[in-house]
C-alpha cells in the first residue's frame, strides 16, 4: 500500500475509537464543514447516529476542504472534512488560533474522471493526456479534442471541475500537473458536484472529474475513464474493487475527517460520542460502501493505529 503510505506519514495524529471517551450528555449543535467529497459519508453518520436515538443537532456544511478548513482552524466548526491531508499554511493558520486537532482517515476513494455516455473516443486516459489538458499552459490554448489526440473529433472541449477550495481539486492537479503544479482556470468549476454531474451529462464534448460516490449516483448518465496504471501497463476503472486492489492509480486517495480536540474533551459538546460512533461505523466498513467508498484495508488503520499510540495520551489524559 505504497499510497496509504504516503498519505499517512503527514497525518499528525490518528485516533482509535478506544482512545475517545463517550458522553451521556445531551449534545449541543455540532457544526461540521469541509469537502463535498467526504459530505456523503458524514451525512449517512449523521442520519445512522440520530436514529440511533441519540441527541446530537448535527449541521454539515460543504464548502470545500480549504474552505472548511478555514471555518475550523478559525474554531467556527467542531469537525472537518477533509479529502486531502491538512495544508502547512492550514496548520500555521489553526496554531495562531490555538486550535489542535487529530486527523481521522475514514475511507478511501477513486478520484473519478467522467464523461458524456456519446463519448466513444476517451473512454482510456494517460495520466499525460490528462496533464496535456488540464495544465496550466493549457489555458487558451488546448481547447479542442484532437489537440490531446489527433484521432480524437476536430470539436471544442467543456470542462468541468471542482473549485480551488475543494480537496479534489488540489489532489487532482498534483497528480495530474505534478505536486505543486497549477491548473489551467478555464473551465467551468462549483464545489457543488452535482453541477458538475449536470454539465458532463448535457455536453457530448465535455469532461470532469470528482469522487467515485457521486459517479456511482450518476452512472446512468454518465460514463467514467479508465486510467492507465503505468506499473501494471493496463488502464484501470475506478471501482470499489480496483480500489481496494490498490491498482487505480494514481488517483486513488484517502479521505478524512479533522477534529477539534477541545471539543472532544468537552463532555457537554457531544463530539466525543459522534466521533466514536463516526469510526466504529467506519471500520465496520458497510455505511462506507452503501455510499459509495471503499473501507480502509486493514494494514493500512493497523498503521495509522500504530503512529497514534504514541501521542494519544498527550491529549486523552
Amino acid at each position: 500500500m505504497v499510497k496509504f503510505a504516503k498519505f499517512f506519514g503527514t497525518v499528525a495524529t490518528v485516533v482509535a475509537a478506544s482512545a475517545v471517551t463517550a458522553t451521556s450528555a445531551v449534545a449541543q449543535n455540532i457544526a461540521i464543514d469541509g469537502s463535498s467529497t467526504v459530505f456523503p459519508i458524514t451525512e449517512a453518520m449523521a442520519e445512522e447516529y440520530a436514529l440511533a436515538g441519540n441527541p446530537a443537532s448535527i449541521t454539515i456544511g460543504v464548502s470545500g476542504t480549504g474552505g472548511g478548513f478555514k471555518k475550523f482552524c478559525a474554531g467556527e466548526t467542531a469537525i472537518s472534512n477533509a479529502s486531502r491531508p491538512i495544508k502547512d499554511t492550514e496548520k500555521e493558520l489553526c496554531a495562531a488560533n490555538g486550535i489542535e486537532y487529530i486527523a481521522v482517515p475514514v475511507a478511501y476513494d477513486a478520484l473519478t474522471v467522467v464523461i458524456n455516455p456519446e463519448n466513444d473516443w476517451a473512454t482510456e486516459m494517460t495520466v499525460a493526456q490528462l496533464n496535456t489538458m488540464w495544465d496550466a499552459p493549457a489555458e487558451g490554448t488546448i481547447t479542442r479534442w484532437n489537440q490531446i489526440d489527433p484521432s480524437w473529433p476536430d470539436e471544442e472541449i467543456s470542462l468541468f471541475g471542482p473549485g480551488t477550495d475543494s480537496g479534489t481539486f488540489d489532489y487532482f492537479t498534483d497528480e495530474v500537473n505534478g505536486d505543486g503544479g497549477v491548473s489551467r482556470a478555464d473551465y467551468t468549476a462549483s464545489e457543488d458536484d452535482n453541477i458538475l454531474v449536470r454539465g458532463v451529462a448535457g455536453d457530448k464534448y465535455a469532461i470532469g472529474y470528482f469522487g467515485l460516490a457521486y459517479f456511482a449516483e450518476n452512472s446512468d448518465i454518465l460514463q467514467s475513464v479508465s486510467i492507465l496504471n503505468e506499473e501494471l501497463g493496463e488502464y484501470v476503472e475506478p471501482t470499489v474493487e480496483n480500489v481496494e486492489a490498490d491498482i487505480y492509480q494514481p488517483l486513488g486517495r484517502p479521505i478524512f475527517i479533522y477534529v477539534n480536540a477541545a471539543a472532544l474533551t468537552d463532555a457537554d459538546s457531544g463530539v466525543a460520542d459522534f466521533v466514536q460512533f463516526y469510526i466504529e461505523q467506519a471500520d465496520a466498513g458497510e455505511l462506507i460502501l452503501d455510499v459509495g467508498y471503499v473501507p480502509l484495508p486493514d494494514a493500512a488503520t493497523d498503521a495509522t493505529l500504530e503512529a497514534y499510540d504514541a501521542e494519544a495520551n498527550t491529549i486523552f489524559n
